[in-house]
């Protein structure tokens, strides 16, 4: 599997990681690579990140079930084919 586009996409993110403290745990450094993912993922597939993470979160808020996490996923066809809300389209 060739990872070379992602990891040249989150160059930036690790320069920023790089100057920031991770709140003094491994935790917080797995947390923020866990999103850094989720957002190079978003830019990746054209979907606006900051939509994204609000839809997700409100479906998320509302018992989606966990059965069908894989569909809130950037990748996931609801989200790059920006049929239904527009707003996802970055």
């Amino acid at each position: 599997m060739d990872t070379n586009a992602v990891e040249r996409a989150m160059r930036p993110i690790k320069l920023t990681a790089k100057n920031s403290p991770f709140a003094g745990c491994d935790e917080g450094a797995e947390n923020w690579a866990v999103l850094a993912s989720l957002v190079e993922t978003c830019k990746l597939n054209g979907v606006s990140a900051e939509h994204w993470l609000a839809d997700v979160l409100a479906k998320l808020v509302n018992g989606w079930p966990a059965a069908r996490l894989d569909e809130l996923l950037p990748r996931a066809s609801i989200y790059t084919m920006h049929g239904h809300d527009p707003r996802l389209a970055a």
